[in-house]
């Protein structure tokens, strides 16, 4: 069984930076599409490959509201993204970007109202 590494610090510096610069550049709000420039969108995350060709992006709109639509719009409009990761971006290498949505909220909030729940509680105490 073949365990996957760790990113390597340049991995992690080259998704911040992509990270801030997709940030900045969706509360501009001039991509061009309206759903994404009326929609307030977070960039939780970037994990960029070892090689740094893709960066897969996680995201999550404000309340959560069109996800499906966002995501679409985001697949649409990615060669608009990385053209402006790649105009601010010092690297040999622009990432190409896939969109995804970042549930670690949604399971974080799953897990802490199943450690609330009357079933558990009974359990600890016992």
């Amino acid at each position: 069984m073949r365990t996957s590494k760790p990113p390597t610090q340049r991995q992690l510096r080259v998704g911040e930076e992509v990270r801030h610069i997709l940030a900045h550049s969706l509360s501009l709000q001039h991509s061009g599409d309206s759903m994404l420039d009326r929609s307030s969108i977070t960039v939780t995350e970037v994990r960029v490959s070892p090689d740094l060709q893709n960066a897969t992006v996680f995201i999550v709109p404000l309340g959560g509201k069109n996800l499906k639509e966002i995501l679409a719009a985001l697949k649409e409009k990615s060669w608009f993204f990385r053209k402006e990761v790649a105009r601010q971006l010092k690297t040999r290498v622009v990432p190409r970007l896939v969109f995804q949505a970042d549930l670690s909220f949604d399971q974080a909030q799953r897990i802490d109202s199943l450690l609330r729940s009357e079933k558990v509680k009974k359990d600890v105490e016992e």
